[in-house]
């Protein structure tokens, strides 16, 4: 009797393509130039989108296409990056959620949503490319089939034969999970396995249901 292969997400693999990744912070970096600067600490409100935008170039330059050159120093710049997007963003999301309280913003129901717009997809890709950095140790140690013990459990893991024999997660698939639990504040069809993503996916649901929801009844009472 033959032995069943080892899973490509469970053994050594090529570095997973990086453009995916880099193009979802791109177009976070744009959605935070598109929040209004009375929703930002920081002045002038260009300034963090272009620390992130050289970081960004940073590690492209360290790996441009594929993640195959592990480098310390770039894990540490892509957790700085997406901090950073992450602390923004929610410095944001409490300033908007705390004008909408104490009435002081809101007068435009489309300028209101533009910006709770912005904040909620910046969220998504934020806590997607957490996930994604957080996962078995990052994409890195992911392809070098490092750690055996998953955060987050696909179904492909459980249910092999319904995908190809070298299916392994990548960057879209975090992006998913973030966007689903985001819109449906709960885990749909990837369940979090260990406390640390859990707490992340509650802070996330979190966010995302403060801001929907104080906004969307501030526009209703404008319009």
């Amino acid at each position: 009797m033959s032995t069943p292969p080892v899973p490509a997400w469970r053994r050594e693999t090529p570095g997973e393509n990086r453009l995916a990744a880099a193009g979802a912070v791109l177009v976070a970096v744009v959605l935070q130039l598109l929040v209004a600067q009375q929703f930002s600490l920081v002045e002038p409100r260009w300034l963090l989108p272009a620390l992130e935008l050289v970081l960004l170039g940073v590690l492209l330059v360290l790996n441009p296409r594929r993640l195959t050159r592990h480098v310390v120093l770039a894990r540490r710049l892509n957790v700085l990056l997406v901090a950073l997007i992450s602390l923004d963003n929610g410095a944001s999301a409490v300033l908007l959620d705390a004008g909408i309280v104490n009435g002081t913003v809101g007068d435009s129901a489309g300028a209101l949503l533009a910006s709770a717009l912005a904040i909620y997809l910046t969220n998504v890709i934020a806590f997607a490319t957490w996930y994604w950095e957080i996962d078995r140790g990052g994409p890195f140690a992911r392809a070098a089939g490092e750690d055996p013990y998953p955060d987050f459990l696909f179904a492909q893991m459980t249910q092999p034969h319904l995908a190809a024999a070298d299916w392994e997660p990548t960057f879209v698939d975090y992006l998913y999970l973030s966007l689903t639990n985001a819109t449906a504040f709960s885990p749909t069809d990837t369940l979090p396995l260990t406390r640390g993503v859990k707490l992340l996916m509650a802070l996330q649901s979190l966010v995302a249901l403060t801001t929907t929801a104080l906004v969307v009844a501030r526009a209703v009472n404008v319009l």
